[in-house]
């Protein structure tokens, strides 16, 4: 029997297998990973008719470049991103969110995304993957996950166990916005800084770096002071907590973050806004707004509602 498959002729800059991720194992230093934008993640899955939690290829920037083998089988791009199926002798531009079908000999390039960071590539069909404590998501770096924790690289197969029965055509009408303000609430050393210190933090604008990634994103901009410690003892950390060593230039961890760290921890970024978060690419400015956690958890309620009114649509 022929299998079917898709060949990696291009793997991108960083692309990888990404799911929900892995729950509690903070204890013993493993971070959640997961996909960096839960949105555009769950709308790939729903528009070619997977398991919301089934795992998707995660890539930024540049993403891969793939040959297919086998039987039909659907697809679908989310994120803000520039692709192309070449068939034969024919290139047909990709739309993002919706469901298009694939032929054998089918070339998918995804050439790159458009402002913003990181798409999504779901395939209609079980993929053939190592899990690890109950997640496929690749960890470059603690080498865990699918693919021996590491990106998808050239020659490699992406093999198919099983496709999925229905292929009918979905569509979404979305457009993935950008956010004006990111809204965070303080953190557990708040009182750390100097009253000018979070005058800046809540007032200024910061620049994203180009060193950010799946670990964490560094911003530039005026110094934020601080008048107590510059180090602490290590405490645990969380996805989307701000923290600022010695230098005064904040550090928001990521999906990939390490499970504890020493700076002290100015504010923490609502789970409401991380995805738009994640799709600053460097360059882009940023700006905070302070809420209370009741807000905070107000404005998730209501982000939760938003992603699964969208999935009803589909």
């Amino acid at each position: 029997m022929n299998k079917n498959y898709f060949q990696i002729i291009r793997g991108g800059i960083n692309t990888t297998f990404q799911d929900q991720g892995r729950k509690n194992l903070y204890h013993i230093g493993i971070p959640f990973s997961g996909a960096m934008d839960n949105r555009n993640y769950l709308l790939a899955n729903n528009l070619v008719g997977n398991k919301s939690e089934a795992p998707v290829i995660e890539f930024a920037y540049q993403g891969p470049l793939l040959k297919y083998f086998g039987k039909k089988i659907n697809i679908a791009v989310t994120g803000d991103v520039n692709f192309k199926i070449k068939r034969n002798s024919n290139e047909i531009n990709g739309k993002c969110y919706q469901s298009i079908t694939i032929e054998n000999g089918d070339e998918l390039d995804i050439i790159s995304t458009n402002k913003s960071v990181y798409g999504y590539l779901a395939i209609s069909a079980q993929l053939k993957l190592k899990y690890q404590w109950s997640s496929c998501s690749i960890n470059t770096k603690a080498n865990i996950g699918a693919n021996e924790g590491k990106k998808l690289e050239k020659k490699q197969e992406i093999d198919i166990l099983k496709i999925n029965k229905n292929l009918s055509n979905k569509k979404l009408n979305y457009t993935d916005t950008r956010i004006e303000k990111i809204r965070v609430i303080k953190g557990t050393n708040f009182d750390y800084f100097s009253e000018n210190g979070k005058k800046i933090f809540l007032e200024k604008e910061f620049i994203v770096s180009k060193l950010s990634d799946r670990m964490g994103m560094r911003l530039e901009g005026s110094k934020i002071e601080n008048i107590i410690n510059t180090n602490i003892k290590s405490e645990g950390l969380i996805k989307g907590v701000i923290q600022v060593p010695a230098d005064g230039n904040p550090i928001i961890m990521l999906s990939d973050h390490g499970t504890i760290g020493g700076y002290p921890k100015i504010g923490v970024v609502i789970s409401a806004d991380y995805d738009k978060l994640v799709q600053l690419t460097p360059g882009s400015k940023i700006k905070f707004e302070e809420v209370n956690l009741a807000s905070a958890e107000n404005l998730f309620r209501l982000y939760e509602l938003e992603t699964q009114n969208l999935i009803s649509q589909i």
